[in-house]
């Protein structure tokens, strides 16, 4: 795929992830855009689902192929998809990062940073922080 093409396409995918639009999403999934691909910033796809609490999104990207741990690097978007979801207390988007694989116990920063219990803990997110800890005890 051309440059120019993927270009198009991840914006497509962004703006769909931005404006809630899980049909959107999909129809660009389908169109041959890469659930990996990140913007200009290095943030990814599945980060920005997540942060966002689209819970129908998140699925669809960990379906299409998107790593369930890889670290956003964006500009204030830095971290992983699970940690995103647990800050703002995205339990629905929590629950399907785990149920696709993502690690409860993995550090963001390169494993320098806060877990995902520690971001919902300190949010307070209490049902988020009850799912993460039983995940972390599994």
């Amino acid at each position: 795929m051309k440059q120019r093409e993927r270009k198009k396409l991840t914006r497509r995918l962004f703006h769909a992830i931005r404006a809630g639009d899980p049909a959107g999403a999909r129809a660009v999934l389908r169109a041959g855009a890469h659930p990996e691909w990140t913007n200009g910033e290095g943030t990814t796809l599945l980060y920005t689902a997540a942060v966002q609490g689209e819970a129908e999104i998140v699925r669809l990207l960990l379906a299409a192929g998107a790593s369930p741990d890889a670290e956003s690097e964006g500009i204030g978007a830095e971290g992983t998809p699970l940690c995103a979801a647990a800050c703002w207390g995205h339990t629905e988007a929590v629950r399907v990062l785990l149920a696709h694989g993502a690690d409860p116990d993995l550090r963001e920063d390169h494993g320098t940073g806060w877990t995902p219990l520690q971001w919902a803990g300190n949010g307070p997110h209490p049902e988020t922080a009850a799912l993460l800890t039983a995940a972390a005890g599994a």
